[in-house]
Parts: C-alpha cells; structure tokens; sequence
C-alpha cells in the first residue's frame, strides 16, 4: 500500500520535476513547479515510508541542486522548504548525507559561493542542524565539511545565523565525540571571535556551544580560550555570567583532563561567588560543593587522616560556613599556581579587574585557611600595594583578606614579617594591613605580642614618619584595633599607645582627628577601668615628660616633641600641675635667648595658654608659686631683652603677655613682685614702646601693678623714667594703651604723694601738668575723662602750679568744661583741708 503511494505522489510530481529540471526552463516556470511539489508532498497527509520513498528516489537532488545554485531565492527557499518536510518525515534521512552536505558546503562556504540572503542562511545552517539532530553518528564521514561549514557560518553577520550555527556545534559534538575531537581546535578560532558579539544571546549561546566543543572535544583548547572566558565574568549581562559560570563548572566535574586545569578553572568559579546578581552566586556555590565532593571521593585515600581527624578551627568570621573538605583541599593544593597571578591582576590598571581579583583573593584566603602562612611573603607584598589603590571597594576587600591571615596564620609568622617592613620606610597601607591582622586575631593568640607591637608602634621611626592624614588615621584605627581586640590587656602597652595618640594628636594637619583620638583615648582608658583620659595622664604623665625632654637641648622649631610637649601640656588639664619639675626645666633650657627663635615663640604660646588658666592646668596643685623665680628670671627676663626681627618681637610678647597673666592671675605675690621688680622694670618699661599693641598694652598694666605694690619704695631716677615712657603712650595710636598709660600715671601720682623725693620731683610734675593738659583735649571723650582724673588725683601734690598752668591754657582748650572742673576739684581740696 505505502508503495501504490508512493507510485502515485510519484506520477503526480514527474511533470513539475521535469520543468524543474529543463535548462532553459523560467523563473515563473520553477517557481510553479516547485509550488506544485509541495502541494503533492507537503500539504497533503503521506505517511513516513512514502515520504522517504518519494525523496529518496526523485526529489532529493533536484531539490538539492536547486538550494544550492537556483538564481531566484523564493525558488531556493520553497527548495529549502521541501527538504526540511522531507527530512523530517523520512525514516532514512542518512541516505541524504551524500548529496545535501556537499550542497549545503556549496551554498555556505567560500570561495564556491555565498547565499546572499540572511533568512536564507539561517534556513540553510538549520537543515544542517536538522541532519545532525536525525542522522546523530552517522554523520562522521562528513565531519570535515560540517566544521567547514560551521567555521563560516559562526562568522556570520546575521547574529541569528551564528545563534544557529552554535547549536550546530553543540550538536556536533554530543553527536560524535570519538571523532569529533580530532577537530574540535577548528571551531575554537571563530568561536572565540564572536564571543564579544554585540547581542548577548549571540554570546550565551557562543559560551554554551565552547563549553561543549571542549568538554567533548580536544581539552587541550581550555587554554586558548580562558582568557576569553575569563572576561565574560565581568558581562553587564547576567545571563551570560550564568553561561560562564555553568559551563566553568561543568568542565570542573567532568572534563577529562579536568585534574591539570584545576589551577585555572578554579578561580573562575569561585569568582562568581561575588556576582551581584544571587542566582549566579548560588549556581556557583552549588557547582563547588558538587566538585569538591567529587574530588574528595576521588581522593579518599590521600584524604582518609583529614576526614577522621579533622578538627574546625576555634576562630572564624562570623556568619560564614566553613566550605567542605574536598573544596578546602582543592584551593590549598593549587594555591602556589593560582596566587601569582591573581597578584598580579590585583594590581592591574582595568579598575574591575581589580576589583574582582580582590574579592577572589578572599575567597582563595577563606578555604586555604591555615596553608596560607607559605605564602605569606607574597600577599603581603601584595595587600600592601592594593591597599593603597584609588577604588575603594580593592581595599574594602584586601583588608578583609588581611583579617583572614590573622585568624589563620600565627601571629609569631604574620607580625615577624609585617613588622619587618616597618624597618624600612613604612607605608600607611603597611598599617593598614597591621591593623586587619590584628582585627582578625584572637586576643589569647595576640597577647604575648602586645609588647612588642607596642614598642614598635612608639617607635619615633613610626609613629613620627609621616605627617599626611591618611598615615595618621590608619595609625588610629591600628591602636583602636588593639584596644577593641586586647582589651584590658592593653594595660602593659598603655604607656606606648597614650605616645602614638599624643603624636598622632600633635600633627597639625591631623586636628580633626582629635575628637578620635579623645575618644580612643577613653576606650584605652575603661578597659583599664579608669573614669576618663586624664586619668591615663595622670598614670604616665611623668614618663611622657621624661619621653618628649630627652633631646629637648637641641629641639628646633621643627622638631614634633614641641608639638608633643604642647599637646601633653595642654591636653591633660589638671594632671600637668604633677610633673612641673619635668615642665619647667624643659622650659627652662629651651627658652634661653640663643636657642632657636621660632622654637621659643611656640613653646611661649604654650605657656602662656597654660597661665590664662593656671588654677586649672599648672597651678592645680598649689606647687607653681615655688618655680615661680625660675620662670621669672631664667625663663621670662631673657626673652624680654630686645633683638631685631619680627620673630624677637613675637617672643618679647607672648613673654610679656606670661608676665602678666602671673600677675593678673595673682600668682605672683607683693614679695615676689619686691624680689623680681629690679631686674624686670627696665625691661617692661622697654616693652612699652613695642610696635605691637598687646605688647605696649600689658607693659603698662604691668608697670601699673608694680607701682601700686612698690612704687613708694622707687627713688627719684625711677619716678623719672617710669612717667616719661608711660607719657609717651597718651599719645599712642590705640585707645586700650592710652587709657591704661593714664591710668598707671593716676597710681604714679599716688605713689609720690608720700616719697621723699615729691619736692625734688616739682619740675618733673609741672612738666606733667602741662602734657596732661593738652591731652584733655583729645578726640575720645574716654580718654578726656581719664586724663582728668589723671590730673584731679596730681593736683594734690602742688595745687597752685596746676592753677596757674590751667590759667595759662585755659584760653587754648577747645573743652574748657574740664579745665573748670579741674579748677572746682581743686578749690574743693583746699577748703576741705582748712
């Protein structure tokens, strides 16, 4: 019956296959041929048998001489067309391998010839995906041309022609892959150059197809396109990380020569441990556990003593699970291959390169665990340089790492190879890494360290190399460390740390890390159960001292132990008034007239803040009053003698201005002022003609205050020369001098008015009624009113002088209000004494 069928869709097509094949035969007229043949064969319901019978013996060369050389492409396409029905149908398609694969070759390869349409192409690669999908083995002695094929079409410029051509290889090689392996390296060249196609379904199915050629194909291959791989990894598109990472782990399970490619399949996967995008990390995670189970099972042997008497390590990042054995094994064993050029990429100068070779370093670190100490030298070489990196996701990620080697790796090893660095010129990524070892150390492991990393972090070598920020900040945050690891072990160091904050303290361009620093210190301080910071003073305050006055003989104004010294001072309130033995003489030998000026003007701008507060800084303990005379004659009275230069004149002032905050401040006694007054006056008196006003200002408080306690005492050379200098200052620019010239002149005249030398002094004081006089006329109302009470308290001493001065002016004075009151006041005094 399927023959009578057969005969009969024969006898229906012989007529339209005779006009199909007439040389001179038309367009119109093939095309209606070929219309016709489909109507019999195609539309209408044959059974397999008839199909194959009709194709296989009429139909199949014509219809495969027309795909491959018929000038008109609707003719070509319901060719292709028929082909495709007949191969589908046919229960042999085999018996067309012959006549279709040198026909498809034709159409598709150069230099033969070249179908010029796309669809066309794409119908063309999916007969031939047809062939492979029905003919599967059979199809071996035709290997050859389907890899020529396949070589052209996976460089298509169609994308849906090499999405095609893909699963043609894929096809290939599950169909053969005895003989499809000495082959395969054909495929691996276009493949490769069409894996950065622009359309990412182009290059997950590009991805897939390598996966196959490879894993069924010559393993060899794995290395030419690794690299390729490798940066899919970095794909805005998930979906083609999700390609990589399967086909990565399906080479890892089952890849023949799997075992010599572990080193550089490995980080692949482990890489997509970090993908942003959860399925994929997941579908990692879930290929690793496979693999290192298989392996683990592979290796039972060599593993048997692990497996019994494996025991989890007592430290573990927290939140973490341990990965398994097998998985553990397999990083530790290809660690020395995998690392060097993982640390190279780290520092690569593509900023994601860097990134995600970071966070595999992480990775690596996490499952070698304690077989990371043999390679020790060359991460940190590593981390060192990455942890200065400009992105900071890199350093997020190696300070992570650095905290690995501080669980796993002893601290006799990691702080042994660390602090060697630090004897060379240490880099603040050195204290980074420090700092992670340390986070990541158990503090019963760390303890017996404490010392020697207090010691070295006090070092002047580190703790004063560098004055950048970024030094200073990650010198804090390693003391911080520490003090949150070690606890209250950190008692035995507190003495090196309280250093290093105070240094840390004293940069000057690291003031806003002060507040840090306060609280660090107070951090250092509760773990030793003390109330506050300036408890920690008060326990080392003397070894501060003698730490920042060991060279203090030949400071300069750049040496950091002023800055040290200032910040002790300063910083540690109450406390300094315990260690003024060590505070004085520092100040004593620095600030002598021949050391170096800048030096002096800082260390008198400390001083000078302490005094403004003294009951509270250096006089808390009552003790100061007993340096007094030292610090008036051996520190004050030589930095009062003139010398040129703006930075003298400074030192002059912030001395004069020490000079009266002891005064202001009470501290210095009527006795004391007795036993000083001879040595200072010339000084002070000199001081008033200073170009800085605050100078000029306290020097007339000063000689005020000196003539209220001794001026009585003053002989007539001294009354002379004290009033001529203050004189002066009436007529000085600044109204605060000039009140306070008139002022002192006010207790001048008191004091005259009981000396023995009041008679001797009459031309002196009618020479002082005249000034003062003239200066009731001056512009500030203030300055009027003081310099009348100036002359209402001299009038006492020779009233009828001052009468007949005010008469022969009185005329001249623009304000002679003042002179009518001067005469009232004095009028007033006489009738008073009668």
């Amino acid at each position: 019956m399927a023959a009578a069928g057969a005969a009969e869709v024969a006898q229906a097509v012989s007529r339209p296959l005779s006009c199909l094949q007439q040389p001179d035969c038309s367009r119109a007229a093939r095309l209606r041929a070929l219309e016709a043949i489909r109507a019999e064969v195609q539309e209408r319901p044959l059974s397999d048998a008839v199909v194959q019978e009709v194709f296989g013996t009429q139909l199949l060369r014509p219809l495969a001489r027309c795909v491959a050389g018929d000038a008109a492409e609707r003719c070509r396409e319901l060719a292709l067309q028929l082909l495709c029905h007949g191969l589908s149908h046919g229960d042999r398609p085999g018996e067309a391998l012959p006549v279709l694969l040198p026909a498809l070759a034709q159409r598709l390869c150069s230099p033969q010839g070249f179908e010029p349409s796309e669809e066309l192409r794409l119908g063309l690669v999916q007969l031939l995906s047809l062939l492979l999908q029905r003919c599967g083995a059979s199809m071996a002695p035709y290997l050859s041309d389907v890899i020529r094929i396949l070589q052209t079409t996976l460089l298509d410029n169609y994308a849906e022609v090499r999405r095609e051509s893909c699963r043609c290889a894929v096809a290939c090689a599950q169909a053969m892959p005895e003989h499809f392996h000495m082959q395969s390296e054909s495929l691996i060249k276009p493949l490769m150059q069409t894996i950065s196609h622009q359309h990412y379904r182009v290059r997950v199915d590009v991805i897939q197809a390598t996966g196959a050629v490879i894993q069924f194909g010559n393993g060899k291959s794995v290395d030419d396109v690794l690299s390729h791989l490798a940066q899919r990894f970095f794909d805005e598109i998930p979906k083609v990380r999700h390609a990589v990472t399967t086909v990565i782990g399906e080479w890892l399970l089952h890849l023949r020569d799997r075992y010599s490619y572990f080193h550089k399949l490995i980080p692949l996967l482990l890489g997509s441990f970090t993908d942003e995008i959860p399925e994929n990390t997941r579908l990692a995670w879930t290929y690793w556990e496979k693999i290192g189970s298989q392996w683990e099972k592979e290796n039972e042997e060599d593993l048997k003593d692990k497996m019994d008497f494996s025991v989890s390590p007592s430290h573990y990042p927290k939140g973490v699970t341990r990965p398994g054995l097998g998985c553990r094994e397999l990083v530790s064993r290809n660690l020395s291959k995998i690392l060097p050029g993982l640390c190279h990429d780290i520092t690569d100068w593509v900023e994601s390169t860097r990134i995600k070779a970071s966070q595999l370093l992480y990775t690596l670190l996490l499952h070698a665990e304690d077989h990371i100490t043999q390679h020790m030298e060359l991460l940190l070489r590593t981390l060192y340089q990455a942890c200065l990196d400009e992105e900071s996701n890199v350093v997020k990620n190696c300070v992570k790492a650095a905290e690995l080697i501080g669980m796993f790796v002893s601290p006799k090893v990691s702080l042994r190879l660390i602090t060697s660095a630090f004897g060379k010129t240490p880099k603040p990524s050195c204290i980074m890494v420090l700092t992670a070892v340390i986070r990541g150390s158990p503090k019963e492991i760390l303890q017996p360290h404490l010392t020697d990393l207090g010691n070295m972090l006090s070092q002047a070598g580190v703790c004063q190399q560098s004055e950048e920020v970024f030094y200073m900040e990650q010198l804090l945050s390693c003391v911080q460390a520490l003090i949150e690891v070690c606890q209250e072990d950190c008692k035995e160091i507190s003495l090196q740390l309280m250093k290093v904050l105070v240094t840390i303290m004293a940069i000057p361009c690291s003031q806003h890390l002060k507040e840090k620093v306060e609280e660090t210190m107070s951090s250092l301080a509760e773990v030793q159960q003390l109330d506050s910071f300036l408890y920690l003073y008060q326990q080392h305050i003397i070894q501060l001292m003698e730490w920042v006055s060991v060279s203090c003989d030949s400071w300069t104004c750049y040496s950091p132990e002023i800055l040290q010294l200032d910040v002790i001072a300063t910083h540690s309130g109450h406390v300094i008034g315990e260690a003024l033995n060590n505070f004085i003489l520092i100040l004593k030998t620095c600030l002598q007239p021949n050391k170096d000026p800048q030096m002096r003007l800082k260390l008198f701008t400390v001083l000078s803040q302490l005094l403004q507060k003294a009951s509270e800084t250096v006089n808390s303990q009552g003790l100061f009053p007993s340096y007094l005379e030292i610090v008036i004659k051996d520190i004050l009275a030589p930095n009062l003698q003139w010398h040129a230069g703006r930075t003298a004149a400074a030192i002059r002032t912030t001395a004069v201005s020490c000079l009266w905050a002891l005064i202001h401040c009470e501290m210095l006694s009527p006795e004391e002022v007795l036993k000083v007054k001879d040595g200072l006056m010339p000084q002070i008196i000199a001081a008033m003609d200073e170009d800085s006003k605050i100078t000029r200002l306290m020097a007339c408080r000063i000689v005020d205050v000196l003539l209220k306690v001794c001026g009585r005492q003053f002989e007539e050379d001294k009354f002379t020369k004290t009033y001529t200098e203050v004189l002066k200052r009436l007529d000085d620019a600044s109204s605060d001098v000039r009140l306070a010239a008139a002022h002192t002149l006010t207790n001048w005249f008191k004091c005259l008015k009981d000396s023995d030398v009041k008679s001797a002094m009459e031309g002196h004081i009618e020479f002082l009624y005249q000034e003062l006089l003239i200066h009731l006329d001056d512009p500030d109302q203030n300055i009027q009113n003081a310099v009348l009470e100036v002359l209402k308290e001299g009038s006492s001493l020779f009233p009828e002088l001052l009468v007949r001065e005010i008469e022969a002016v009185a005329h001249k004075h623009q304000t002679p209000i003042y002179c009518n009151q001067l005469l009232h006041h004095i009028q007033s005094a006489k009738e008073s004494a009668l």
